[in-house]
């Protein structure tokens, strides 16, 4: 694994073989709104539908100008210590993302981490390595001491990712989040940084 020497709250960029997480760039517009129109199929089952904003196609959800303005909240709301946002990459090129927001300093120390992955290299592990570099950072120099995770029961692949990191399932969410036209349940994980001691990403390779 390489890290840059970047502060716990700025950009940071992390890799395991072919497999990396870094900041999200200006330039990645163009990738990004392709990886995401091309996955709707995928994708729209597990993504949030605010109730009360007007309501859009995917594609106008998807857009250059939609993803200047996520880039413009991210790094406002990591500049405020609130949010860590990374891209996936696989050999270079943008292949998902993983988010910890809402975090909360504190006697919490706790973040919430989403992350989603471009369906032409689902299966391959992507995900649970990114995902494992991230938490690694988040109970490292980002100094978190929980990260949790919310995911509708019938996410079996995304709930196969935390199991292989080792995260705990908690409890029931009833009602969680609005998505797909309802307000659905979703399941509760968390990690704590006791959990593992020689991290994250080491304890899931030593399992291979």
């Amino acid at each position: 694994m390489s890290r840059s020497p970047a502060g716990a709250a700025g950009p940071v960029s992390l890799a395991h073989e072919l497999v990396g997480v870094r900041p999200m760039r200006t330039r990645d517009a163009a990738a990004w709104v392709e990886a995401r129109q091309r996955n709707q199929d995928w994708l729209t089952p597990w993504e949030g539908t605010p109730e009360t904003q007007a309501w859009a196609s995917w594609q106008d959800r998807h857009s250059a100008a939609v993803y200047a303005a996520m880039l413009r909240s991210f790094r406002r709301e990591t500049r405020a210590g609130r949010l860590l946002a990374f891209g996936i990459t696989v050999d270079g090129r943008l292949a998902g993302q993983v988010t910890v927001g809402g975090i909360v300093r504190g006697a919490f120390d706790n973040g919430t981490v989403g992350y989603w992955v471009d369906s032409a290299v689902a299966g391959r592990g992507i995900a649970p390595v990114a995902l494992a570099l991230v938490v690694d950072h988040c109970f490292g120099p980002a100094r978190l001491h929980r990260v949790e995770a919310n995911v509708r029961p019938e996410n079996t692949a995304s709930r196969r990712v935390l199991g292989k990191l080792g995260f705990r399932e908690e409890g029931l969410h009833r009602g969680y989040l609005h998505i797909d036209g309802a307000w659905r349940d979703h399941v509760s994980y968390a990690l704590t940084r006791d959990d593992h001691p020689d991290g994250v990403l080491s304890t899931f390779l030593g399992k291979f």
